[in-house]
């Protein structure tokens, strides 16, 4: 079992940024791959971003590729998603995901969720 829990959520004007932070508990960190999701109201969960369990691969999704960074502190057990120029339509619930890299990024789910923290950005 894995404990996910995410913070950093706000409310931030167009072209401002947030840094999302997801801490873990339980099984070993560095046995996952972790990745970033979201959803709007409305819609279908996105997936946003992944990183591998050692942090040396990472991947986007199109639309906020070059604005977001994944990046992550295995010795604090500790996920981070830096987003900057972020627009309106980045609102959304941002989750937490912990699990293989092909679960992740090839299959764009997780066994793992952390419970989400919410992402509003005003026009």
């Amino acid at each position: 079992q894995v404990q996910l829990v995410e913070s950093g959520g706000g409310l931030v004007q167009a072209g401002g940024s947030l840094r999302l932070s997801c801490a873990a508990s339980g099984r070993t960190f560095t046995n996952w791959a972790m990745g970033w999701f979201r959803q709007a109201p409305g819609k279908e969960r996105q997936f946003v971003a992944a990183i591998s369990w050692g942090g040396g691969s990472t991947y986007y999704a199109a639309s906020v590729k070059g604005r977001f960074t994944i990046s992550r502190d295995n010795a604090k057990n500790t996920v981070y998603l830096q987003m900057n120029s972020l627009k309106p339509e980045d609102t959304a619930v941002y989750y937490c995901a912990a699990d293989s890299w092909h679960t992740i990024l090839v299959e764009s789910t997780s066994d793992y969720w952390g419970q989400g923290t919410q992402v509003t950005v005003s026009s």
